[in-house]
């Protein structure tokens, strides 16, 4: 069982990364916050009371599924209302974004040397971004899964309610597309 410490410390541990992986399905800032937020109260509501061990991956299932369910609440409302936000959407939707606060490093320090490096770097990691929010749906999530929040292939089949063979295609793939379009940008990593 873990206790309300145990419980508050992963929450914690996993809240930003689970944000900038709803942020790169949903790409809508407040939409991954609230998606997060039903997760995270979701988890501690309805298993609060199971051992830390599980925790991760019962929030990966819930944060997947809530997800998902934005999708469906998202597409019965275009097919009911028109946002006028939409209508007036310009070029810089994601203008209160702060790139800058997400690619911070925990301890504070850049590990550029000069301005040009960050910027290039940061240059970099948008294009990266990019590319991971081009991605199929399925295999973008399979590839977060993996590399971003470090599952295992059996722990990312559970979490996306899939065979593990499925997993291991939705990331080849989604590795080959990120590859080929990184490197038509002239990005090797």
């Amino acid at each position: 069982m873990a206790t309300e410490q145990e419980l508050s410390d992963f929450l914690k541990g996993v809240e930003k990364r689970a944000f900038k992986r709803s942020f790169f399905h949903v790409r809508d800032e407040d939409a991954a916050l609230d998606i997060v937020q039903d997760s995270m109260l979701k988890l501690a509501q309805h298993y609060g009371d199971k051992p830390i061990n599980e925790l991760p991956m019962l929030f990966q299932r819930i944060l997947s599924n809530s997800t998902l369910d934005w999708f469906r609440r998202q597409k019965t409302q275009r097919a009911v209302f028109v946002h006028f936000s939409e209508i007036e959407a310009s070029a810089g939707d994601d203008a209160d974004f702060d790139w800058l606060e997400t690619y911070a490093s925990d301890s504070g320090k850049e590990t550029a040397s000069s301005a040009e490096e960050l910027t290039q770097r940061k240059q970099t990691l948008l294009s990266i971004e990019k590319e991971i929010q081009e991605l199929p749906t399925r295999q973008r999530e399979a590839f977060l899964m993996r590399y971003w929040e470090e599952m295992d292939v059996a722990e990312t089949a559970a979490a996306m309610g899939c065979s593990e063979g499925s997993v291991k295609t939705h990331c080849f793939r989604a590795i080959q597309a990120l590859s080929k379009a990184l490197k038509a940008k002239g990005i090797e990593l």
